[in-house]
């Protein structure tokens, strides 16, 4: 099978970890349809452990297809499909709204599986009041933690050296990347999204990995790192890594509350691009970014395959069990040690 290189990976609990304390369902876990009705009140195991399922694209469906398990992934098996099926939303013993994911997988030998995706901490041991589902909005939901966006207020390199806000972007607009030069806006989208959880942004601190300024990205974003001394390991000098690997409490922090306006910017192909001075990527179409986009749309193919972006990718397993991987990037690309 081609390696399936992951697109995004999320904490996520087996739906037999959510059961039903009271109500129609009571005993039973948390499903679909009438396998989860409002009124009913759930307890996530105090047992309960999250692992990392891994998605990629389905390659054998095409663009806007669909989702699959990646390879690497802690859940499943490489290949295996992933349908987004509903979204559950809870009511907390605070009065905080939680929302969790309901994603399908297609086993070949134990048929249909279950696995919650939390948008915000679930407690184990904790009882929630279910209070509604909806199986609609469940792909947006989704598509909103999974894609990469850029926040209002950050700037971004244009073609000639200067830096405008990503608000202030349009259609057209050339942005300076490193690998191709000026490059055009294609197409911009725009949300506004509750700071919570799975989609609180990641705060890179003004000169953490160099940045020009407070930045904030998606969990999902992936920095552009380029090691003048391979301390990962990696055997390449250019390695992609997530945001909220390098979350530390101190000069990385996860930002929650409040609502905030995001930014998705498309290019021909998958750029890196600079925000606030530093490398991360621009927004890499997936199927469930190709559902978002207008139909008349024709992106070039002659550029490099975006496909392979995600095997650039560095994971906890590289990272090791080291507490500040921001500096350690750092060192990596600036070619120090720490010691």
């Amino acid at each position: 099978m081609t390696d399936l290189a992951p697109l995004c990976r999320f904490a996520t609990y087996p739906a037999e970890a959510l059961r039903a304390l009271t109500g129609a369902n009571e005993g039973d876990p948390i499903g679909l349809g009438d396998a989860a009705l409002p009124g009913d009140t759930y307890r996530l195991h105090r047992d309960a452990r999250p692992a990392r399922l891994a998605i990629s694209d389905r390659p054998e469906i095409g663009p806007g297809g669909g989702q699959c398990v990646a390879t690497g992934s802690e859940v499943g098996i490489p290949g295996e499909p992933l349908t987004i099926a509903a979204c559950h939303r809870f009511m907390g013993a605070k009065g905080q709204m939680i929302e969790v994911l309901v994603l399908k997988r297609q086993s070949e030998t134990q048929g249909t599986l279950l696995h919650l995706l939390p948008l915000s901490p679930l407690e184990p041991g904790t009882e929630y009041d279910l209070i509604g589902s909806d199986g609609h909005t469940a792909p947006d939901r989704f598509a909103d933690i999974a894609s990469v966006s850029f926040f209002a207020g950050t700037h971004l390199t244009l073609a000639g050296g200067a830096q405008a806000r990503v608000e202030d972007l349009r259609v057209g607009d050339r942005v300076l990347t490193r690998d191709h030069g000026p490059r055009p806006i294609r197409w911009i989208g725009h949300q506004t999204r509750r700071a919570a959880g799975a989609a609180a942004p990641v705060r890179i601190a003004q000169g953490t990995l160099s940045t020009a300024r407070d930045l904030r990205l998606s969990p999902q974003h992936r920095l552009f790192i380029w090691q003048r001394r391979d301390r990962l390991g990696t055997g390449r000098a250019e390695v992609l890594v997530r945001a909220e690997l390098l979350v530390n409490g101190t000069t990385v922090t996860r930002e929650e509350g409040g609502h905030l306006d995001s930014y998705l910017i498309l290019f021909d192909s998958h750029e890196i691009i600079f925000a606030e001075g530093i490398a991360v990527e621009s927004l890499l179409v997936t199927s469930d970014i190709r559902a978002r986009l207008p139909a008349d749309l024709a992106l070039q193919t002659g550029l490099p395959d975006s496909r392979a972006a995600p095997l650039f990718e560095i994971d906890e397993t590289i990272l090791g069990d080291s507490q500040d991987a921001a500096t350690r990037l750092t060192e990596a690309s600036r070619g120090t040690d720490s010691d």
